[in-house]
């Protein structure tokens, strides 16, 4: 009998508004951040390379031929193009890691002779973690046709050449600086590195594929 009040005084603790209120902190799940990376990782690589296609492709071509028509058509083709293969080459890339480490889980449960709960619990986590080819597919395509319609929507309205071009190269920038920074946060790693990674990337890539466009088309408008 001595010990009742002390029972009825945990009672009331639990029972109590601010336990209630601490309770739902310590139930939330953690972030599995590794699943996030999957379509993570394909959302931001089909974004920018949208992006950086395109802009270097309407670049390159605007600095040959003054014609916003031209720099359109070679955009939009650029961005479906880009999208398919995209893709079809995130699919096919996906699948063959889905497979690899589907295989794997088989070989290790095979050397087992008898799995317990605590084993088909995890096993069952692994299958629940594999990548998944169609997500990662339809994220990359999407994406990629994103990043690609910046700089579309950013010349189609602009009817002076020079200003056309700068406000390509700008939208560019921009957008790669988003980019950089949205990977960041959800992936919960260096906003500033990041960033940082993400549009020096981006410059070298349209820079070559600018100057690659421009001799292929001078060569060619000479012969």
């Amino acid at each position: 009998m001595a010990s009742a009040p002390s029972f009825n005084v945990e009672l009331s603790e639990i029972n109590s508004p601010r336990h209630q209120k601490i309770r739902p902190r310590e139930e939330k799940q953690e972030v599995d951040y590794m699943q996030r990376a999957q379509w993570l990782r394909a959302a931001l690589l089909g974004a920018n390379d949208g992006l950086v296609t395109v802009a270097s492709l309407m670049m390159g071509v605007g600095s040959i031929k003054e014609d916003v028509k031209a720099m359109l058509l070679v955009g939009f083709a650029g961005l479906v193009a880009g999208a398919c293969s995209m893709a079809i080459g995130e699919f096919v890339s996906v699948c063959t890691q889905r497979d690899i480490e589907t295989a794997q889980m088989k070989r290790a449960i095979e050397t087992k002779t008898s799995l317990s709960a605590i084993d088909e619990q995890e096993e069952e986590e692994r299958k629940e973690r594999l990548p998944n080819p169609g997500q990662a597919a339809m994220a990359s395509a999407l994406a990629f046709s994103v990043g690609a319609a910046m700089p579309l929507l950013a010349a189609v309205f602009i009817k002076n050449h020079k200003v056309r071009m700068a406000v390509v190269a700008v939208v560019a920038t921009i957008a790669l600086l988003v980019f950089g920074v949205t990977g960041a946060v959800l992936g919960k790693t260096s906003v500033v590195k990041s960033s940082v990674r993400v549009v020096i990337g981006g410059w070298m890539a349209m820079a070559l594929t600018f100057c690659l466009t421009k001799f292929i088309g001078s060569e060619a408008m000479q012969i």
